[in-house]
């Protein structure tokens, strides 16, 4: 499943403040379409379980779904029975982590520090989310994995199409996005082949990123 979850170095972050389970279906599918092997979608927002157990039952092809913003146990094992195939959190919670490995489903706790990321890392994380990223840059993730290379990170807010491929030159496994590509404008239907255009370019990026 990690393998999976990283294939196209993109977990887009589906965030919104109004959208029903279809729509955030639809969104998911057009995410998909641009090659987007991951998407998250929040627990912040209004429909977010429903969707990750539609989409869980629909199946998107190429695209694994996963639930953010869980922040206990009692979430994650919801998410998880509704058909979450991975799980992400803003913070370490040691049960949320211990409830995903048990279930194999990977788990990325958010962290900031070295000590943090590290902790998280000891903890059983798939991989670690570095939260904020916007507060420290690229070369903050350099010079932390020059000490500890073995840390799976991947960085998390303030990450955009324009700066995604310094984050992955930095050593980031993958880079998760949310507002920057899927911005409130883009989510009405007539919208979909833009996002899907986006998300494409995006993931063009991190590729060549990687070589």
């Amino acid at each position: 499943m990690t393998d999976a979850l990283l294939a196209s170095g993109v977990i887009a972050v589906v965030r919104l403040r109004d959208a029903t389970p279809g729509r955030l279906r639809d969104i998911a599918r057009a995410l998909a379409a641009g090659g987007v092997g991951a998407v998250e979608i929040t627990l912040t927002t209004p429909g977010a379980a429903a969707a990750i157990g539609q989409l869980a039952g629909d199946g998107v092809t190429d695209c694994v779904i996963g639930a953010g913003t869980v922040l206990d146990e009692q979430a994650a094992r919801d998410v998880i029975a509704r058909g979450a195939r991975f799980v992400v959190s803003p913070t370490l919670d040691r049960a949320v982590v211990r409830y995903c490995r048990d279930h194999n489903v990977p788990c990325i706790p958010g962290a900031f520090t070295p000590a943090e990321l590290l902790e998280a890392w000891r903890a059983g994380a798939t991989c670690v989310k570095l939260f904020p990223a916007s507060a420290v840059g690229p070369r903050y993730l350099r010079e932390v994995l020059a000490p500890l290379p073995f840390l799976r990170v991947v960085p998390s807010g303030g990450v955009s199409p324009e700066n995604a491929a310094e984050w992955v030159r930095a050593g980031a496994v993958a880079v998760s996005i949310g507002s920057a590509l899927i911005i409130e404008t883009l989510v009405r239907e007539e919208l979909w082949p833009e996002l899907t255009a986006r998300a494409r370019a995006l993931v063009h990026t991190v590729a060549g990123a990687r070589e």
